[in-house]
């Protein structure tokens, strides 16, 4: 079930035009859409990059620059584009702008983060494999200027529903002379564009302006949008009360029970299709084979995440599993729940089994969190449950950026857990497992490879509707219950404020701030 993505946010009857200010964090990576894929890069390609659907409060598809997506065999899809649309710079958006531009997401030597997005795509394999030189996937074609055709590898009954991630916007061809200044400037066609040359100040501004030629479903409310890049949610909020920033998309822990006293009314909370968790990576010491799986499962029976949330959070339920409540297909129970539920004896039983079976290599658990996302908190009071359940010693391990944290899990270099979470890219069920935990995945943060887990994902998208398809996802997401690559820990809820300058700041869907609807007070 899909949860509604506006709630009272702002009220209405605000001013069109203007400008605003919102929280944001440094980019990990350039602006290009296949190439971002967290959340301080991901919410500005969203607005300077519509593709051919968008979702809407309901996450049901819209058309944006999609005429028509058609399968008779969900194998072979013909998608047909509106004609007469430019990128800001001009240029026209064609079936070549698609074309061009999932063959360089894709393509093992740009090594972009989003390429898996394309991998149900014929020919994918040749292109995304290790050193291959191959650009072009086979399954692509272009028909004329306003079609092209999308062979799969095998029947994907999901394709259709992917297809709003930023990962398959088009790109202009003047994106390829020079792919970095693109990613620094880039040129799209959605509701901002780029406030020109240096419009992103590295590690303080990105600045966006309304794209007036913009004619889809959501068009830009204010003039100006400017994405403040913050060290810390604290100092965000401290900005916010003051109405010295206009919107924060994520009040600190510490200010939750005083947040509607300091904002006067001007937050609200609200659930979305996301998840939290905390991943621990199969490479480190101690966690991988059966006496790491006993000590996962110890880790996470040793949380009571009801008292984390009550104490703590002040939002959320507690998450039964890895994806979402709030997108489709997702059951009402799982059969092995016993894995994430409080149980601190069996938790002590679990640890002393995987003791005797492969005593731990020694030192402490550490989780790692960025400091400038609001996280101490919950991550000491998730440490501290582990320790006094368990009676090792636990830590929280902190980075300075959410860039800094993502450069290493990149990498594969971690050295500790890592705190972790999804806001859905589409509405399904398959987003959350196979992006996080594919042996392929694009996030697969702990480097969990289950080749019937793989099977199951590639099952459920050969299925001939979205309720089988939704069936495989389950057991799938059974098999993430028992062996735990990553801790569940809570659904959240987006608990935002607004400053006295703005109205209408309303969540979408997943969980973002629906900034092209946000309005001058």
């Amino acid at each position: 079930m899909a949860l509604s993505a506006c709630g009272n946010g702002g009220g209405g009857g605000g001013g069109e035009g203007g400008a605003v200010t919102a929280f944001s964090v440094e980019p990990e990576n350039p602006l290009i859409p296949t190439a971002t894929s967290e959340q301080g890069g991901g919410r500005v390609v969203s607005l300077v990059f519509m593709g051919l659907i968008s979702y809407d409060d309901e996450s049901s598809p819209v058309n944006e620059l999609a005429e028509s997506i058609e399968s008779d065999d969900n194998t072979t899809w013909t998608i047909k584009i509106k004609e007469g649309k430019q990128f800001t710079n001009g240029e026209d958006i064609t079936a070549q702008s698609f074309v061009d531009a999932w063959n360089y997401g894709a393509a093992a030597k740009n090594a972009h983060t989003g390429s898996y997005f394309f991998e149900p795509i014929k020919g994918y394999d040749v292109v995304s494999a290790e050193g291959s030189e191959e650009d072009q996937m086979e399954g692509l074609r272009v028909i004329d200027d306003t079609t092209f055709e999308v062979e799969l590898a095998e029947s994907d009954v999901t394709f259709p529903v992917r297809l709003g991630y930023a990962a398959y916007a088009p790109l202009p061809a003047s994106a390829f002379d020079d792919m970095e200044a693109f990613g620094e400037n880039p040129v799209g066609w959605g509701p901002f564009k780029m406030d020109g040359d240096g419009a992103w100040a590295h590690n303080e501004e990105i600045r966006l302006v309304k794209n007036e030629d913009y004619d889809g479903s959501q068009p830009a409310q204010v003039d100006a949008l400017t994405f403040k890049l913050y060290q810390s949610a604290e100092s965000a909020y401290s900005d916010l009360i003051s109405d010295n920033l206009d919107i924060l998309d994520q009040i600190p822990p510490s200010s939750m029970d005083v947040r509607e006293d300091d904002l006067s009314g001007r937050t609200d909370q609200q659930d979305y299709a996301g998840n939290y968790s905390f991943a621990i990576p199969y490479y480190l010491d101690g966690w991988s084979g059966e006496a790491g799986k006993l000590r996962r499962q110890a880790i996470s029976m040793s949380i009571n995440r009801q008292e984390l949330i009550d104490q703590v959070i002040k939002q959320g339920v507690p998450a039964k599993d890895l994806t979402s409540p709030a997108v489709e297909g997702f059951p009402g129970s799982f059969s092995n729940e016993e894995y994430v539920q409080f149980d601190p004896e069996k938790a002590k039983e679990l640890w002393q089994e995987a003791e005797d079976m492969e005593p731990y290599p020694g030192g402490p658990f550490e989780l790692a969190y960025n400091a400038d996302g609001g996280h101490q908190e919950w991550v000491d009071a998730v440490c501290n449950m582990i320790k006094n359940t368990l009676d090792i010693e636990a830590q929280g391990k902190s980075y300075a950026t959410f860039k800094e944290l993502r450069t290493e899990a990149n990498a594969g270099e971690l050295t500790s857990a890592i705190r972790s979470g999804w806001m859905a890219d589409y509405p399904s069920m398959s987003n959350f497992l196979g992006s996080n935990f594919a042996s392929n995945g694009s996030s697969n943060d702990t480097h969990y490879d289950n080749e019937k887990f793989d099977a199951l994902l590639a099952e459920g998208r050969r299925a001939d509707d979205l309720d089988a398809a939704n069936q495989k996802f389950i057991e799938a997401d059974e098999i993430l219950i028992e062996e735990l690559p990553s801790i569940p820990l809570y659904y959240p809820a987006r608990t935002w404020g607004w400053s006295s300058n703005v109205s209408d700041v309303n969540l979408t869907w997943n969980g973002e701030i629906n900034y092209a609807q946000v309005t001058q007070a």
